[in-house]
């Protein structure tokens, strides 16, 4: 009775531990920092520190990839919106809140879970009062050498929203 008990609440234990792990793997988001660098003859404007974007993977599905993500534009924008699609990349633009309104730069990924990273479909332009956020995957591939797919866009209480995936 007791060597069953122990392995029942082992078990148990165990279980647990494994599907919050699971929950964690499947749930935990990716954090973007995207940081503006100032035109060569901007020097005196104000523009945010950065700009932060989240991807979360997908449930895995075989032979595919996909990921959800979202930018945190509302912080320094309003009235976002779409701007322009194609087959290979999603704009977004957005009137700069007052603090920011003068602020010409461009911004690209910066840091991915604080760690220095220099990937490069997610970018950013300020100029003229306004920003524009782009998911661009031109350039980027798959397992297959084919270019990932842009499946969904969408502005989502002020800030952008997408899905990508590809092949694997």
């Amino acid at each position: 009775m007791m060597r069953h008990l122990f392995w029942s609440v082992s078990l148990s234990i165990g279980l647990l531990g494994l599907s919050s792990s699971m929950r964690s793997s499947i749930a935990a988001a990716e954090t973007f920092e995207l940081k503006p660098r100032l035109l060569i003859d901007a020097q005196q404007v104000r523009c945010p520190e950065k700009v932060i974007a989240y991807q979360t993977a997908k449930p895995y599905q075989e032979g595919s990839f996909a990921w959800d993500g979202m930018a945190a534009l509302g912080a320094i924008a309003t009235q976002v919106s779409l701007f322009k699609v194609d087959p290979f990349s999603v704009t977004w633009v957005g009137t700069l809140k007052a603090p920011f309104q003068n602020c010409r730069a461009t911004a690209g990924i910066f840091k991915v879970d604080g760690q220095p990273s220099e990937q490069s479909y997610l970018r950013m332009q300020f100029l003229k009062g306004k920003v524009y956020f782009i998911l661009d995957m031109t350039g980027l591939s798959d397992a297959n050498s084919l270019t990932p797919a842009i499946l969904r866009h969408a502005v989502v209480q002020g800030n952008p929203r997408w899905g990508w995936g590809g092949t694997d």
